[in-house]
């Protein structure tokens, strides 16, 4: 929700800068953006995640939003569209196709931000405990048996070691989350948009972001249609979740027999 409001408060702020859209209309259109950036009225988005239309309920259910908070600031009655209209002032220069996917990688951008500062505190906490563990003794193994001899701080080393790798490929996938097709509109041909919002409306989702790697992807058309980045980030996602679970089990196994539990 907050990443798809920053999507349009950068449009309005391109649409106003190239002229097409009229100044006070894209001034109520930002700060009703702006309500919703700081956590207000996302009781209104009830739209379901899961939906035919390739998100265009999403769009739409955005796009009035907006566009009713516009009129309320403005003091005019809900559905006043005459003034301040959901499809040609909030939606201007855009389509589902172009905003939508750019939304979902932003809000992925905002997510996987955080899953690292975790990952990072706990790659942390294992080094911590390498350390406070570097002269106790105890049995590697191997095929679940008693093995040779290492210390418990080596094992908690290497928990921190991998944790660290996981770290380096999320911040790998980010790089590929922060290109989109903004200003492609429906299938990648720029169509009812200008050349110059393109550039401007990613110059100024750099600044609300504060994501200054924001870039247009080369190919509009490919990347309205490309899904390529989504299984990137997913099959990273799912390789730090399969190594998480089995540091869990490889401490549920140095708490067991036969011998050096």
């Amino acid at each position: 929700i907050v990443a798809y409001a920053q999507v349009k408060q950068a449009a309005a702020r391109a649409n106003a800068e190239i002229g097409v859209l009229d100044a006070e209309i894209a001034d109520l259109i930002d700060r009703a953006c702006q309500d919703i950036i700081e956590g207000r009225l996302h009781d209104q988005f009830v739209v379901g995640v899961i939906q035919g239309g390739a998100g265009t309920s999403s769009n739409m259910n955005f796009n009035e939003v907006i566009a009713n908070r516009a009129l309320e600031i403005a003091g005019r009655p809900f559905g006043d569209y005459d003034y301040v209209s959901p499809n040609d002032h909030v939606n201007r220069s855009q389509s589902t196709n172009d905003t939508y996917p750019s939304a979902v990688k932003l809000g992925l951008v905002h997510a996987t931000h955080k899953l690292i500062a975790e990952h990072e505190f706990l790659q942390y906490a294992f080094k911590r405990k390498g350390e406070e563990f570097k002269e106790v003794l105890k049995v590697g193994r191997t095929q679940l048996q008693d093995a040779v001899p290492m210390t418990l701080g080596q094992e908690f080393h290497g928990f921190a070691t991998t944790s660290g790798e996981d770290i380096e490929r999320f911040r790998d996938v980010l790089p590929l989350l922060l290109e989109l097709n903004l200003g492609a509109t429906a299938i990648g041909t720029g169509i009812n948009a200008k050349p110059e919002y393109g550039p401007a409306v990613i110059r100024h989702l750099r600044a609300i972001t504060g994501y200054s790697e924001l870039v247009i992807a080369r190919d509009l058309i490919e990347a309205t249609s490309d899904t390529g980045v989504f299984m990137s980030l997913s099959s990273v996602m799912k390789r730090a979740a399969m190594k998480l679970s089995k540091i869990s089990n490889d401490l549920r196994l140095l708490s067991s027999g036969p011998q050096a539990g």
